[in-house]
């Protein structure tokens, strides 16, 4: 009898017991959210060509300090790591790393699913296309897909679509499985059953909600994967593509990455980037630099300053159902505005790329949280974010 082999070692179980049907569950995750494209059909976009590997810094001094959250009990910021179920953890400060801590069973340099982070990242995309004059966040959406003419986004513009505001019916129920949601899923080809329905075909039939877009933000992914047909219309090429070209190369990330995709090859640009922890973390410190990396201008500074400052609708984030979280918050171009000058993109199951320029600080934590959505644990995540900057 042979004993268990390095991979059973490493994750506690064997690769065949992750399914298309477990993936998203622990503890398949923990190796899965490492590995998507060995689960969902992905595309690679292409890193710059000639920069070095990153080395892993020591985050040791960090790990032991003592950090009280929510619930008033101390602990230490590696208890915490363990508690939320973290995979991967770097922190920055004024552009250099402090450190970086990955789990037992993930390595550094790994890629890892950033979920909603996505939609983030696309929306960068969005607005060096409008910085070219390419893409018009006040003209209709049909004006650039004109397929969903008879769904939610026949009377929508392409700004509601990037600030969430679209009076779309559909519910975000991730653990429902024969919901419409359930329904889109399979269309991404994220859920069992897929490949009848493609993305696009699925976005033309939500329907609308009675009253005007743009009064209410209501967090709905199907949004930023239409912004991704958008981002493909406007740019006249695959976002894969465009990703790579537009801002991994000019980032100078270190390492490829990949985005899901569906029957079609539509990219899943609500929720299917992979990435390192490092270049997520370029990402967070080109926003903090105001659009530039290396003296590289990559996004104009006019659309960050907009995204991360002064847009958004206080009013309409208010109505919305995620305002517990930032109670002065705002949401601009799939971009959280967290109240108190920092920002952050946040994923299901615990993704977060935190930036507070007063702080000079970008903090990207990769997770393998069970629940899609655990309330309490993001409000404890905003806290050790703001703890974590103020130690740096």
């Amino acid at each position: 009898m042979t004993g268990p082999t390095p991979f059973e070692k490493k994750f506690g179980f064997a690769r065949k017991a992750v399914t298309l049907a477990n993936w998203r569950t622990a503890p398949f995750s923990r190796w899965s959210f490492q590995n998507v494209g060995e689960i969902v059909p992905s595309a690679a976009i292409a890193p710059a060509g000639s920069t070095s590997q990153d080395i892993a810094r020591d985050m040791a001094g960090l790990l032991s300090q003592s950090i009280t959250l929510n619930n008033g009990a101390p602990e230490t910021v590696a208890a915490f790591l363990k508690r939320s179920d973290t995979d991967a953890l770097t922190v920055m400060k004024g552009g250099k790393v402090v450190g970086d801590w990955s789990a037992p069973h993930m390595d550094f340099g790994a890629r890892h699913i950033v979920f909603s982070i996505s939609k983030s990242l696309t929306a960068i995309l969005a607005g060096i296309l409008e910085g070219e004059g390419r893409l018009d966040p006040d003209a209709p959406v049909t004006h650039y897909v004109p397929e969903v003419a008879g769904s939610a986004y026949g009377d929508a513009k392409v700004r509601h679509v990037l600030d969430m505001t679209v009076a779309i019916d559909i519910e975000e129920s991730y653990l429902d499985p024969d919901s419409a949601y359930g329904r889109y899923r399979k269309a991404t080809l994220w859920n069992p059953g897929g490949g009848a329905e493609s993305l696009l075909a699925f976005l033309a039939t939500i329907p609308r909600l009675d009253g005007p877009h743009g009064e209410t933000f209501r967090y709905r992914s199907p949004n930023s994967d239409l912004l991704g047909v958008i981002v493909e219309r406007a740019g006249g090429d695959r976002v894969p593509t465009l990703m790579g070209e537009k801002l991994w190369r000019p980032l100078g990330a270190a390492s490829g990455a990949a985005i899901t995709v569906d029957m079609e090859g539509t990219a899943r640009t609500a929720g299917g980037v992979s990435t390192t922890v490092r270049d997520l973390a370029r990402v967070g410190e080109m926003m903090r630099q105001g659009g530039t990396a290396d003296g590289r201008r990559i996004v104009p500074e006019a659309w960050v300053r907009d995204t991360v400052a002064t847009g958004g609708d206080a009013a309409a984030w208010k109505r919305g159902d995620m305002a517990f979280l930032f109670p002065q918050g705002r949401y601009r171009n799939k971009w959280y505005q967290m109240g108190s000058g920092a920002y952050c993109g946040i994923g299901i199951h615990g993704q977060w790329l935190f930036v507070e320029p007063k702080s000079e600080v970008v903090i990207v934590k990769m997770s393998s949280q069970p629940e899609p959505v655990d309330d309490p644990l993001d409000l404890d995540c905003v806290a050790f974010f703001r703890q974590i900057a103020a130690m740096c």
